[in-house]
């Protein structure tokens, strides 16, 4: 294998583990952008991720499993919108309650329902979202260069990761070029202003979360029927997190969001491609030490080495509504 076959190889691993990162942290922007600090992001990715792999696993319908992921999803963040904006607690606790909720129940029900020790059973070819293959992608495969880019990058992936990278414009154009988009980024630097307007600032930040749930609906159906063939339990394994660091390090903006994914995503692809290979001069590495990058730059970013990056400002703050 030479420099390029290698470069496309892990070029194609790094957009693939990226997509759930990018469906996660632009459900973060959405919420937080309201003023909703979304802890809950995990839990919420493992919670459709479960319920997207029963009803694929039951119906054999990859789009089933999809609603029923964002179902489930959109469901836990009205649980946390209930928590913070309703009766107006604290959004850290009521997202980690989430996260500890999802973990645990989604173990109990599966072992309950298929005895498999948490996890379902492997899903059938037609209960997950297949591979398309582009149109020319065969024949541009010997094309020198440009032709193993097209056929093994662009081509051959699921529709969840065209979805991914349309996301990330449509989410610059909702929140920078819609009424919508004003308004909820106006909710998470001025709700009081909002309100003065006489626009419902619970209204605004419930449709915020909302859309953070549809958006890590996709996430979890993603890792379960797309990417995994079955639900494993804890299978979100910290993304959650990684995306909420992805977020701060892009200073919640939609493009710069996409690119921090996928830098998260070249790390988990590195760690994978490195294991068992020989490091010059050094030897053969622990394949932890790649494995644990991802999680060892998350720590990094969110302890504050990448300088300024403000938060909006009533973000974390329940808004209570003058009389």
């Amino acid at each position: 294998m030479d420099y390029y076959d290698i470069f496309i190889s892990v070029l194609a691993s790094t957009i693939r583990l990226s997509i759930p990162l990018i469906f996660t942290a632009l459900a973060g922007l959405f919420s937080e952008r309201a003023g909703i600090f979304d802890i809950g992001l995990e839990g919420k990715m493992l919670g459709s991720a479960f319920a997207a792999a029963c009803v694929a696993y039951l119906t054999d319908s990859a789009w089933l499993g999809l609603g029923a992921g964002i179902l489930c999803s959109v469901a836990l963040s009205l649980v946390h919108g209930f928590a913070s904006i309703t009766n107006r607690g604290n959004q850290i606790v009521s997202g980690v309650a989430i996260n500890f909720f999802i973990a645990g129940i989604t173990i109990v029900l599966g072992q309950a329902w298929f005895g498999q020790g948490g996890r379902t059973p492997q899903l059938a070819p037609d209960s997950r979202f297949a591979p398309i293959i582009l149109p020319g992608a065969d024949v541009a495969r010997d094309i020198p260069i440009i032709g193993p880019l097209y056929a093994n990058v662009i081509s051959g992936n699921n529709i969840l990761t065209y979805l991914a990278f349309l996301a990330v414009p449509f989410s610059w154009w909702v929140l920078y070029r819609t009424r919508f988009g004003l308004r909820l980024r106006a909710v998470g630097e001025n709700p009081g202003a909002v309100d003065t307007a006489g626009i419902s600032v619970a209204w605004l930040r419930y449709r915020a979360v909302m859309c953070a749930g549809i958006l890590c609906g996709f996430a979890g159906t993603y890792l379960a029927i797309a990417q995994s063939a079955a639900f494993i339990k804890d299978m979100s394994a910290g993304k959650g997190y990684i995306a909420l660091a992805a977020l701060v390090f892009a200073k919640w903006k939609p493009v710069p969001v996409m690119f921090a994914c996928l830098l998260f995503g070249f790390l988990d692809a590195l760690a994978n491609f490195m294991q068992g290979k020989q490091v010059p001069l050094i030897g053969e590495v622990p394949v932890q030490v790649f494995q644990a990058l991802p999680y060892v730059l998350t720590c990094v970013l969110l302890a504050g080495f990448i300088g300024v990056a403000t938060p909006p400002k009533a973000g974390g703050v329940p808004y209570t509504k003058e009389r």
